[in-house]
């Protein structure tokens, strides 16, 4: 019996199946599942300019025992950036992505075929360079002249490469048609006898698993899937396979299969939500992962990216203001998280008059009672009543706030911490808001959670109307 090898490659296909970049959590909640799971590899998004792609990748390369594949563009790709930011993984490897139809290489490389395989043999060889372990992906292979195809599989496996994949990025075949392919190029590539064969197929036809099972029974060592459904064939597709016909055909997986329901059960109401309630607590962002860093090396560039990727935008003078603030507090932490971070900016950037003060609340709540606020606010000498009800009695605060000021703004982020200890301890609270686009923070202190987070609406709030004054 020989072993049907899945790669996963959701984290990679994350943001279309998601419809928005994945935060940090959901990357590492991901992440957690499919190596529960034992995949054989998951695969993860060639990473951009930012500093936190690198940092998700090597969260989730220190955290998992499943090999770790980084995928690399060959036009534009960072090969470098893109190693160190997986080479503390267990089992790191590269995939060199290569696009191998005439329009591809034109469109994306500027090539024809001569300077297109001597690009395969540089690049190959510079991952080679840094990871022991270089996959070779044949971008929208079906669509590529088969003589230049075997030509680059061929000169990649030359420089380096111990993995191949064919992919049929347009799903324009038929089973029986993949089928012929992987067996007709097997057959003409003689060096592929020593290498391991995959495939990766669009689901375009809704065709692709099948396709994906015919390109194993004709030779191919894996397949790529996802795990919920997006265009490509899913993992509970390619198991089934193996359970109706892989004795007949001398193929098993080493899957767990009796947990891969429940798995991507959880996986899809990560990136699968059908009915998303729109409460204020619907859209905040999980932006902090413990090992997510910077440190006293960051320059001002690096910690304006952040902060900027925290979804602020700032003025030169508060980017300043707050990358002052990052270097007291790094000279004594060594380093600082996404948390500190945000209550930096929200402690330090756009300091402004109070608009809105508090004068008193009064809050109702119980496990047997709707959440009640009761509160008053003053604005311009005036008092402002407002009362609301919630789930819970910070919804219910919240409610109250946006019945005063007539408008109901975004909650893009919402943490609370305990400062200090015993019956007397202190309270912090985070608040993060969207208006018209653009994110504002404020910080509230108090002997009691309620009042920290209200004293960090009206913060936040204030920082709002000043920006829509001025």
């Amino acid at each position: 019996m020989r072993t049907m090898k899945l790669i996963d490659i959701t984290l990679r296909e994350g943001a279309v199946i998601r419809g928005r970049a994945l935060s940090f959590k959901e990357k590492l909640e991901i992440a957690r599942s499919l190596d529960r799971l034992k995949s054989d590899t998951i695969e993860l998004a060639p990473i951009g300019t930012g500093k936190a792609e690198e940092l998700s990748n090597s969260t989730i390369a220190s955290m998992v025992k499943s090999r770790i594949s980084a995928c690399v563009n060959i036009a534009d790709g960072d090969i470098e950036k893109t190693w160190n930011s997986i080479q503390v993984a267990g089992k790191p490897k590269l995939n060199l992505l290569v696009p191998v139809s005439p329009v591809q290489m034109e469109y994306v490389c500027h090539k024809k075929d001569k300077a297109m395989l001597s690009l395969i043999t540089e690049k190959v060889k510079e991952c080679r360079y840094y990871c022991e372990f270089v996959e070779f992906s044949a971008l929208d292979a079906t669509r590529a002249e088969k003589g230049f195809l075997c030509d680059a599989i061929t000169a990649a496996i030359e420089a380096g490469a111990y993995k191949v994949t064919l992919c049929d990025s347009a799903g324009i075949m038929m089973p029986h048609e993949f089928g012929a392919f992987v067996e007709d190029i097997i057959g003409r590539v003689p060096a592929l006898a020593d290498i391991e064969l995959y495939v990766e197929v669009s689901d375009e036809m809704h065709m692709a698993a099948a396709c994906g099972a015919e390109a194993v029974s004709k030779g191919a060592v894996g397949v790529k899937c996802t795990a919920v459904r997006n265009g490509y064939p899913t993992l509970e597709e390619m198991i089934r396979f193996v359970k109706m016909r892989g004795a007949d055909l001398g193929i098993e997986s080493g899957m767990r299969v009796t947990e891969i329901h429940q798995t991507v059960t959880q996986l899809e109401k990560i990136l699968l939500p059908e009915e998303e309630e729109t409460t204020r607590f619907s859209n905040i962002s999980l932006t902090d992962v413990p090992g997510v860093t910077l440190d006293e090396n960051d320059d001002i560039s690096e910690v304006i990216k952040v902060v900027r990727q925290l979804g602020y935008e700032l003025s030169e003078e508060d980017y300043s203001n707050v990358y002052e603030s990052f270097r007291r507090v790094v000279t004594k932490k060594h380093f600082v998280g996404t948390k500190e971070l945000d209550a930096i900016v929200a402690s330090t950037a756009m300091q402004v008059p109070s608009t809105y003060q508090i004068i008193n609340y009064v809050i109702n709540s119980g496990n047997i009672i709707t959440a009640t606020a009761n509160i008053l606010l003053e604005k311009d000498g005036e008092a402002k009543r407002g009362v609301g009800t919630g789930d819970g009695p910070i919804d219910a605060a919240f409610a109250a706030i946006e019945q005063i000021i007539g408008h109901r703004y975004e909650l893009d982020d919402f943490q609370i911490q305990t400062l200090t200890e015993g019956r007397d301890s202190m309270g912090s609270a985070l608040i993060k808001l969207r208006a018209d686009g653009k994110v504002y923070s404020g910080t509230g202190l108090s002997t009691d959670i309620i009042g920290a987070s209200i004293r960090a609406y009206i913060s936040t709030l204030n920082k709002i109307v000043y920006d829509e004054q001025t």
